[in-house]
């Protein structure tokens, strides 16, 4: 479970590394005093603790309590200080921040034309890597030494600042528009969830259309399309056009691999852009493609000039092996994936600080349909009934709806028939509940009611005919996703056929192997 520590001093100090606190060591004890010693000895103790315990610090007798959130704030600061001294020289933004600094203290120093030399060298830098809004920074500088006629610059000079700051003016607006309402759609699917009628469908698309009316692709530079990409993404998504979602998140990727140095610049943009293509691909079952483009991921991730932080580290573990556990999912090789699921528990404990509850859930979801494939039913359940039983679970009601369908067809395949029926029940109020009972599920609902009254001659009849009825919904522009959280049709043929699940799946993938 994420461990959600309210104290951020606290939490800032157990998210660093062993190198980065020897660097704060070496940096405090240039600061040692008298008077300061005693931000050293709290970083110590709290250091140590397992936990954050203002009781163990107020019996150290280092600090009186009325002086405690005085000394947490200058520690805090300290901390991040000594980090900031020591950001890897590598890092692009870093650079051309530390260079905007040492322009204006020269600028202060009246030393102007030292001043505006080490700006124009910036600029260069900063467009050379589509540092846009940095760039613009810097040419509003230059205007505020130009406007003062302290230079005696060429002529003309003013001219090109004045170009320069319109243009780059454009462009970040343009960015700031498309990732205005990449966010919109996003908070979207967030509130609403995915289109379900027509209705919903021609609302996002006019809102949709009316935000990029204007704007011509063509001329776009990196972000411009980077942001583009995203929100068409986005709205792919939303209306549940999957051939969309799988164009644009391709784009998106592609982007990243034809300017290779944007990868290592904007690491979390691309894995979030690998992430939602391995998505696309995993919905419109592309298993070869999904492979390709899942050890391309992984063999950047683990380049060496590839970035390493705390939060590239999580989000990278969290891409990866969900895609891992998909790919697996998607070829019906389910007993060849148990072995992730370890591997991704001890993950999840090293990540926790940086995992939300409803990712931990997700992974647990994957895990109880590895589980299922390989008809261990017990170890399926035991993770369904984690995300069942979770009470917070508010963003990702989705999930909570197919892990109940979920767990009614293994407890069916347990021949656990005596509570079945109020197991049903609990699961159609909580539909209900949630706005979220479509055609699909209710479809499964009454299936699993109806199971225990049919004779056992009749039942593969009674699985041919929900066959026949599921392949009709999954035609359904608004059903369909549900067939993406669970493959309920294969499941129907592997009972029909009396084959394992996994061998339905593998048989399938084999015909759409793109």
């Amino acid at each position: 479970m994420a461990n959600h520590q309210k104290d951020f001093l606290f939490v800032l100090i157990k998210s660093l590394s062993k190198s980065e606190k020897r660097q704060f060591k070496i940096f405090a004890s240039r600061l040692e005093t008298s008077s300061n010693t005693k931000f050293i000895e709290l970083f110590n103790i709290l250091d140590k603790s397992e936990g954050y315990d203002e009781k163990i610090i107020l019996k150290s007798g280092i600090i009186k309590k009325v002086q405690l959130s005085n000394l947490k704030s200058y520690l805090y600061k300290q901390i991040l200080v000594s980090i900031r001294l020591n950001i890897p020289s590598q890092n692009i933004r870093y650079q051309l921040r530390e260079q905007i600094d040492f322009a204006t203290i020269l600028y202060n120093k009246g030393l102007y034309k030292q001043s505006l030399k080490i700006l124009d060298k910036t600029k260069i830098q900063a467009l050379e890597n589509d540092e846009k809004y940095i760039a613009f920074e810097i040419v509003e500088f230059e205007k505020l030494i130009e406007s003062q006629y302290i230079t005696r610059s060429i002529q003309g000079r003013a001219d090109e600042l004045v170009i320069q700051a319109k243009e780059l003016n454009y462009r970040n607006t343009i960015s700031s528009k498309l990732s205005n309402l990449s966010l919109q759609l996003y908070g979207t699917m967030l509130k609403t969830g995915y289109v379900k009628n027509d209705e919903e469908y021609q609302y996002i698309d006019e809102y949709f259309n009316k935000h990029i009316a204007k704007l011509d692709e063509n001329k776009f530079g990196f972000r411009e399309k980077y942001w583009f990409y995203n929100a068409n993404l986005w709205r792919s998504f939303l209306v549940q056009d999957f051939v969309a979602s799988y164009k644009f998140a391709y784009k998106w990727v592609t982007l990243f691999y034809d300017n290779p140095n944007m990868i290592y610049l904007n690491p979390v943009f691309f894995l979030k852009g690998n992430n939602y293509f391995l998505e696309s691909v995993f919905m419109l079952k592309y298993q070869t493609k999904f492979k390709n483009y899942l050890q391309q991921l992984e063999a950047t991730i683990e380049d060496p000039r590839f970035p390493v932080n705390d939060n590239i580290s999580s989000l990278a573990f969290l891409y990866l092996y969900n895609n891992k556990l998909n790919y697996h999912i998607l070829e019906g090789s389910f007993q060849e994936g148990e072995y992730l699921i370890p591997i991704v528990i001890d993950k999840i404990k090293i990540h926790s600080d940086h995992l939300d509850e409803h990712h931990e859930m997700l992974f647990y979801y994957k895990f109880a349909c590895i589980y299922f494939g390989s008809d261990k039913f017990n170890e399926c359940i035991f993770y369904l009934e984690k995300i069942i039983n979770n009470k917070n679970l508010t963003m990702r009601e989705d999930l909570m709806c197919f892990a109940r369908l979920l767990y009614l067809i293994v407890n069916y395949e347990l021949g656990k028939d005596l509570h079945l029926e109020t197991q049903i029940k609990n699961t159609y109020k909580f539909l209900l509940k949630m706005n979220d009972l479509h055609e699909v599920q209710k479809e499964i609902i009454r299936f699993m009611r109806n199971l225990n009254s049919i004779y056992p001659s009749d039942i593969k009849k009674e699985f041919i005919k929900m066959r026949e009825r599921f392949i009709e919904l999954e035609k359904i522009p608004y059903e369909k996703r549900a067939f993406l959280y669970l493959d309920i049709i294969s499941w129907l043929e592997s009972k029909i056929e009396n084959k394992k699940i996994g061998d339905i799946i593998k048989e399938k993938a084999k015909t759409n192997n793109r």
